[in-house]
Formats: structure tokens, C-alpha cells, sequence
């Protein structure tokens, strides 16, 4: 495999007319039926993302490959599963590894449309959902609006880090970034991994751990900021570099779902309807998890008093570290996963969390974008709304774990909060693309 990928990747940086073809078939193999379990489609996404960021091609354009690459596999996998129906099972391939198409199909009857939108992260079922959900035939409008929906945070997860790598590969980086960049990978890597194993496991007192492995990280993180300033430094001239007029708008729609007043309002409206519902340990969790986390970051924003970048035409005067957008949106949407969670799998729950994180990344991410905030900052952030998050839950399930949401309180809690969302990210655009243009 790696001499094999060695020599795909050199025969592609030599001749780089053909990698925007490379990254489209790669994507369309990694969601294609049956293939995308065969082959080791993320691996080649990566790397053919790395040489894409090497100044091959834009972000926007990686992405854009991606996407459009991952829908024509979705389209096959629909296809084919609309046309054969129940006959798939005698295919070769299937009929010798029917635990293929079993689990994929178990996994779309219990949760149907969001099996789709879950399963995308999840490996193995990625390309078999399309094929299942075209055997039970779904609706085509449905599954096209899910496909889509679906697609665009799977193309951002799965290309963003390769991209970012190659661009960082190329540029002239503060010397000691790579060390920064190691040590901080290496503590992450090191939470994620505890964290899952205590998941996965349902431990008695996994998020009690979750939560005190998030505190010790960001207890180095606020001690060691001073010594990470390559890595900021670094990733900041990376992203200012690639920063462009004409998603400017976008980025900023993004960021102001992060506001403080968009949070507030969010957080006020998701406990209001959860007392309204008689939901009270829900409401009690999620007012704890948001309120905790807003007293915590203005207390540490006060306690420690870091400028800002220099890089806003209208500088901002509160302070940096943590960032107040990666903090509430992290506590927000995880908030919301955790709850999605409630009575299911731990590997179901563990994807909740997931999909819960990818907006809220996607908010603290435009901070840096927009040079609001240092990198550390919305790291800062994350770390601190997972702590207070997993302290809540944890004190709010002392005696007795907590029960799934009714769904009529979801038909009750989804419209209003996405409703919200989008008056306050649609709001003020104007003054708000003035504040943060470059």
C-alpha cells in the first residue's frame, strides 16, 4: 500500500493537470457502493488533498472536487440500489460478505434520513447507505436534499486537514511551528482517543474523565500559550494568505452564529422550550452546560487579558483568549448532539458528537479566517465548553442516566432553533462584512 500510494502521489506531482480528475474519482470511490469499502479511499483523500494544497489548487476548489466527486457516488450507490433491489444480495462481492449490506441495512430501518447524514462519517456504512436507502426506495427529492446536506460537511472533514497540511508544507513557516504543531496534535490525539476508548466502552464514569482530561488540556493550554506563538503565528499567516474577498460574506454569515447575542438568545429559547416541554433534567443540563460555559470564558477572557490579532481594519476591544465563539457554539451544538444522543448505541451517540462539532468548528475556525482570534483562542474555547459540557452531564446524571428527548419535543425545539439561527446569521450582514473585512 505505501509503495503504491508513493507512486501514485509522484507520478501526480509531476503531472498536476490530472489531480483535479484525481480528486474527483477518489471522492466518487469513497462513497461508490462497495468499492468505498475496498479501497482505501480516506487514506488517498488525504494525500491527494496534501498535493491540492501544495498551491495546486484553492480550498474552495479542493472542496468543490470533493463534494461533486462524493454526490456522483451517492448517485451511483442510489442507482443501483434502485435498479437490483432485493437482487444486490446475490452480487458476488455481497453475496460472499453479506455483513456488507446487513448492517447498512439494519442501520437505515432504526434511523432512517439521519442514518444518512450519520452515517457518512461512519466507514464502512458511507458507501453502502445510498445503495440501501435506493433498495428501499426512498423518495429521490428526499434523499438528493440529504445527499447534499450530508456531502458538504463530509467533503470539509475529509479534505480540509490534507489541504491545510499541503498549504503549511509549502510556505516559509516560523521556525518551531512544526514542534508546536506536533506536541499540540499529539495532546489531541491523546484526549480523542481516551475520550472514545471511555465512549465506546460506556464507562461508569466516562464523562466525568472526558471532562477532567479537557480541564487538564486546557490548564497546559493557558500555561504554554506563551510558547505556542510560532504555531499561531504560522497558522495565521497560512490562513490570511488564502483568504479571499469572494467568500468573505459566507465566512462572516458563519461567524455571527457564534455572537454573543446569537448565543444568548439560542441558549435562552433551547432551555425555555425544554421547561415548556417538562423536560426538566434536559433543561437543567442544557442551561448549565451554556450558562457554565459563558460565566467560565468571561472569567478566564478577564483573568488572562490577551491582545488580539492585528489584522482587523475595526479592532475589536474585548480580549482574546479563549474565543467567546468557539466556546458557545462548541457548548451549544454539543449541547444538542449529546442530547440527539440520549438511549442510543455508544457508537451512535459517538457520531451525534461528531456531527455536532462540525458547525461548531466551522464558527471557530472563521474567527481565525477573519483574524478575530489566534488559534490557540478557539482551541482554548473547544477545550473549555467540552469540560463544562461533560460536568454537566455528568452531574446531571448522578443517580440516573438521562432519557431520550420525545420527538415531539425535537418537531418543537429543531424548527425554533434553526429559525433563530438564521434571522441572527442574516441580520446586520452589512455592518457586520464592514467590522471584519481586511
Amino acid at each position: 500500500m505505501g509503495q503504491w500510494l508513493d507512486s501514485l502521489t509522484g507520478w501526480l506531482s509531476a503531472n498536476p493537470q490530472w489531480l483535479g480528475l484525481a480528486i474527483f474519482l477518489v471522492a466518487c470511490i469513497e462513497c461508490l457502493a462497495i468499492a468505498g469499502i475496498i479501497v482505501p479511499g480516506t487514506v488517498l483523500l488525504f494525500a491527494v488533498a496534501v498535493l491540492a494544497g501544495s498551491g495546486t489548487f484553492s480550498l474552495g476548489e479542493t472542496l468543490l472536487l470533493g463534494f461533486a466527486g462524493g454526490l456522483l457516488g451517492d448517485a451511483l450507490s442510489y442507482t443501483i440500489g434502485k435498479y437490483f433491489h432485493q437482487n444486490i444480495r446475490r452480487l458476488p462481492l455481497i453475496r460472499h460478505h453479506p455483513e456488507w449490506i446487513g448492517s447498512a441495512e439494519s442501520y437505515f430501518q432504526r434511523y432512517g434520513i439521519a442514518s444518512l447524514l450519520v452515517g457518512r462519517f461512519i466507514g464502512p456504512l458511507r458507501p453502502m447507505l445510498p445503495m440501501v436507502a435506493g433498495m428501499f426506495d426512498m423518495p429521490l427529492p428526499r434523499f438528493i436534499a440529504v445527499s447534499l446536506v450530508a456531502g458538504a460537511g463530509w467533503s470539509i472533514a475529509y479534505l480540509l486537514p490534507g489541504w491545510a497540511t499541503g498549504a503549511a508544507m509549502r510556505l516559509p513557516l516560523p521556525e518551531g511551528f512544526w514542534l508546536d504543531a506536533g506536541v499540540i496534535a499529539g495532546t489531541l490525539a491523546v484526549l480523542v482517543g481516551l475520550s472514545l476508548n471511555s465512549s465506546i466502552r460506556d464507562q461508569r464514569h466516562g464523562t466525568r474523565l472526558i471532562s477532567a482530561l479537557c480541564f487538564l488540556a486546557l490548564a497546559g493550554l493557558f500555561l504554554g500559550w506563551p510558547y505556542l506563538h510560532e504555531f499561531d503565528q504560522g497558522v495565521m499567516t497560512l490562513v490570511q494568505e488564502h483568504r479571499s474577498q469572494a467568500i468573505d460574506g459566507a465566512v462572516v454569515l458563519v461567524t455571527r452564529l457564534g455572537d454573543f447575542r446569537t448565543q444568548l438568545f439560542l441558549g435562552g429559547l433551547l432551555t425555555g422550550l425544554l421547561l415548556l416541554s417538562r423536560q426538566w433534567r434536559h433543561a437543567l443540563f442544557a442551561g448549565g452546560a451554556l450558562m457554565g460555559t459563558a460565566c467560565a470564558n468571561g472569567t478566564l477572557k478577564w483573568l488572562f487579558a490577551r491582545a488580539r490579532p492585528e489584522v482587523l481594519s475595526d479592532p475589536l476591544t474585548t480580549y482574546s483568549m479563549p474565543s467567546g465563539h468557539s466556546s458557545a457554539s462548541f457548548a451549544f451544538f454539543l449541547v444538542m448532539a449529546v442530547l440527539a444522543g440520549r438511549g442510543q448505541p455508544p457508537r451512535m451517540r459517538l457520531t451525534w458528537i461528531l456531527l455536532g462539532c462540525l458547525p461548531a468548528l466551522a464558527i471557530a475556525l472563521s474567527r481565525v479566517y477573519l483574524g478575530a482570534h489566534w488559534p490557540t483562542d478557539i482551541l482554548a474555547g473547544a477545550l473549555l465548553a467540552c469540560c463544562v459540557t461533560a460536568l454537566a452531564l455528568t452531574l446531571v446524571q448522578f443517580r440516573q442516566p438521562l432519557t431520550a428527548l420525545p420527538l415531539r419535543v425535537w418537531w418543537l425545539v429543531l424548527p425554533a432553533c434553526i429559525a433563530l439561527l438564521a434571522f441572527f446569521a442574516l441580520y446586520a450582514l452589512p455592518q457586520a462584512l464592514l467590522r471584519y473585512q481586511y
